[in-house]
């Protein structure tokens, strides 16, 4: 360790150089891997609600409300599909207003219409789902959230193409300045690196020195980054939870592992944290590698 701070007192300005570029890099990685996390959160909720309910007129026979259900059942594309009749709907709408009699005198099960609950696999399925149900004969609504699956919908897909742009400039620029940053650090060191090979030491037991700093400098950054991002998550706690307002969890569903994303689950970030570092190791190696290969010829 204190051969870490003294290189680092060394050459101050190229260490400062090298930790802020890994810093912004790791930050802004993990900006946007928390932001795809809690989008696709959301997403995964609601599959977990009933995505399309369609009401039938009051007089539509059952038999043809059981064809149209076993029709979307047989497309592959309905998680499952709850039937609400009648008698099953007037008693919801019992509990709704039991509070109000008046509304209850004047609601009988016959003049409520049967419906449909459907859950579809993916969100993707949702509008087609819907677009079938409108052409449908008997059918008198269809209750579709278009307007919000549509907006995470793009907003995910969008999320998903810039984030890989993003994460290889981020990964290519923080090669490049570390790469410099390390070269210019062993140019200064040239004639020790000579005597050191004169007397037989190995390329690793020179290149050692260089790779324990730039893995030290990315610990840093990546702790720092991660630190600053938890900060940011507790302000904006309040926010969240009036944004989501009645939604208990939400859940990153990575098949292998499904990871709580809100409210605040230690797993989840002790797993992001953990991204990060091995993220920032990766590029701290990578660039004391092709520095220090350059200059040893190896």
């Amino acid at each position: 360790m204190k051969e870490i701070i003294k290189s680092i007192k060394r050459t101050p300005y190229q260490s400062l150089t090298g930790f802020l570029v890994l810093f912004f890099s790791l930050f802004l990685s993990l900006i946007i891997l928390s932001s795809l996390s809690f989008v696709n959160g959301l997403l995964n909720y609601l599959e977990t609600i009933p995505q399309v309910t369609v009401y039938f007129q009051p007089k539509t026979p059952e038999n043809n409300i059981f064809k149209i259900r076993d029709e979307l059942s047989q497309s592959g594309k309905t998680l499952s599909i709850k039937y609400i009749s009648q008698n099953e709907a007037f008693n919801i709408y019992k509990n709704l207003n039991k509070d109000n009699p008046l509304l209850l005198e004047m609601v009988s099960a016959d003049i409520l219409p049967p419906s449909l609950e459907i859950y579809a696999k993916k969100p993707i399925y949702l509008p087609e789902i819907a677009e079938y149900l409108k052409k449908q004969p008997d059918v008198d609504e269809v209750q579709f959230q278009k307007d919000i699956v549509d907006k995470l919908l793009n907003l995910t897909n969008i999320l998903r193409k810039t984030s890989f742009v993003f994460f290889g400039y981020l990964i290519l620029m923080s090669v490049v300045v570390l790469t410099t940053t390390i070269s210019f650090k062993i140019a200064l060191k040239k004639d020790e690196i000579e005597l050191l090979k004169l007397l037989g030491a190995t390329n690793s037991y020179i290149r050692k020195p260089y790779l324990k700093e730039s893995l030290f400098l990315a610990s840093v950054a990546a702790s720092l980054s991660f630190l600053i991002l938890l900060g940011l998550y507790f302000y904006i706690v309040p926010f969240l939870n009036n944004y989501f307002s009645g939604i208990s969890q939400l859940y990153l569903d990575l098949n292998f592992i499904k990871l709580q994303v809100w409210p605040f689950d230690l797993v989840f970030f002790g797993i992001l944290y953990l991204i990060t570092l091995i993220f920032a190791w990766l590029i701290a190696y990578l660039s004391s590698y092709l520095a220090t290969n350059k200059y040893l010829k190896v």
